[in-house]
């Protein structure tokens, strides 16, 4: 059973920094991270191929959020700089067999995807 625990959300105010992290018991072609603001559809925020290192980020994210593996310790990152308070939302760490396509752009569920229960992330304005 794939399991996906994330940590590291909390509350920080505008311009403010967090790290989150994502422990995952099985590796996958990709490695991502997906938000979910009240009354908001979710978004993708980023995604990472993990057998390349190549990166999707959002547009809303690039040049502030950075995400990351160490499969030594079988992590994932996602780095948040410069937060907003339009970055307030549930973070999903999530993993996909197929891809980055389905999991962090167009954030369809897939029989291939795996989902985590989410750690909050408020950033005060």
């Amino acid at each position: 059973q794939v399991q996906l625990v994330e940590s590291g959300g909390g509350s920080v105010p505008a311009g403010g920094s967090l790290n989150l992290s994502c422990i995952y018991s099985t590796n996958m072609y990709c490695m991502g991270w997906i938000r979910q603001a009240p009354g908001k559809e979710r978004e993708g925020v980023a995604g990472l191929y993990t057998s390349t290192g190549g990166a999707y980020y959002a547009d809303a994210v690039k040049g502030r959020f950075t995400v990351s593996q160490d499969k030594s310790k079988n992590t994932i990152y996602l780095q948040m700089t410069s937060l907003k308070p339009d970055d307030t939302a549930m973070y999903y760490c999530a993993a996909d067999t197929t891809g980055c396509r389905h999991l962090v752009v167009e954030v369809i569920d897939t029989p291939h995807n795996y989902w985590g229960q989410g750690t909050q992330v408020t950033v005060a304005s």
